[in-house]
């Protein structure tokens, strides 16, 4: 194959997931909820403790859902004595399980509707934020616009596309393709608004990337294929920590889903996080913590 047409891949598969995910399915959706609070997180009868006194609310990205995403975290986080929270959000109907590919500001309303529910079953004043990829950049727009930052104390987003993406320079390719922007546009609102220098991120990011009283934390790989350039993800602001994960763990080779899904290196950093006063230093042998 040519290296241009192999370049040319990844667009080819962005296009062809914004028509093919309309199409309706009837995969029936209603374990989901009963796999998380199984698994123990979803548990609206916990109480968080004076240790780790607000809930932790996980914020799934593109394409996943609110069990898939924190197979691996949501766990880790429970098994620390934390009270854990897991919601979907972006769904387009007829499409079961893949979420997070509605309008971005929409997206940010169910967030801030779960957030209320979760401090009032828990009691709690504030909650923690912990999302992946959209799910990290997503939470910034219900702390800026609609009114989160009075009930958030922390954002840590695990490869979140801040700033967009560009899919190493691909999305730059899109106007030659007619009506390529209006087919994600119309099918998969999310998809576009991530785009860098889409009208979404133009307005999330005018003013700065942070709003006062939110400690953030940013935790990147270098070898992130989907969030492009990954030096994007970081966030600039006076209460910011942009984390560099082979800088912790020079041989850790997770790329954009692995950061996410199972590595245990980012997790103890998110744990430092959430628990900033108890923080131990993070190394590769965190993944045996």
């Amino acid at each position: 194959m040519l290296p241009w047409k192999r370049m040319l891949r990844p667009l080819a598969a962005l296009l062809l997931t914004a028509t093919v995910v309309i199409v309706p399915a009837t995969t029936a959706t209603a374990e989901v909820d009963a796999a998380a609070s199984s698994s123990g997180w979803n548990n609206y009868s916990c109480k968080p403790s004076t240790a780790h006194p607000r809930p932790v609310v996980l914020v799934h990205g593109t394409f996943a859902n609110s069990v898939d995403n924190w197979l691996g975290l949501a766990p880790y986080l429970v098994n620390r004595g934390y009270c854990v929270y897991s919601l979907d959000y972006g769904q387009l109907p007829g499409v079961p399980l893949f979420n997070g590919l509605g309008p971005i500001d929409k997206s940010a309303e169910q967030l801030q509707v779960f957030v209320d529910k979760v401090l009032a079953a828990t009691g709690s004043a504030k909650a923690d934020l912990v999302g992946h990829s959209q799910g990290g950049m997503m939470p910034r727009y219900y702390l800026k616009f609609l009114g989160g930052a009075a009930k958030v104390n922390a954002l840590v987003g695990i490869a979140p596309d801040n700033h967009g993406t560009t899919l190493n320079g691909l999305t730059n390719l899109l106007p030659y393709f007619p009506g390529a922007e209006d087919l994600l546009s119309t099918a998969t609102p999310a998809l576009a608004d991530q785009i860098a220098g889409s009208a979404f991120l133009t307005k999330l990011n005018a003013g700065g990337d942070t709003v006062a009283g939110v400690h953030y934390t940013v935790i990147a790989t270098k070898y992130d294929e989907v969030v492009t350039p990954y030096r994007s993800q970081f966030l600039t602001g006076s209460d910011v920590h942009n984390v560099l994960l082979q800088d912790l763990c020079a041989v850790d080779l997770s790329e954009h889903a692995a950061i996410g899904l199972l590595d245990r290196v980012a997790f103890h950093e998110v744990a430092n996080a959430l628990d900033p006063s108890h923080a131990t230093a993070t190394t590769c042998l965190s993944v045996l913590g």
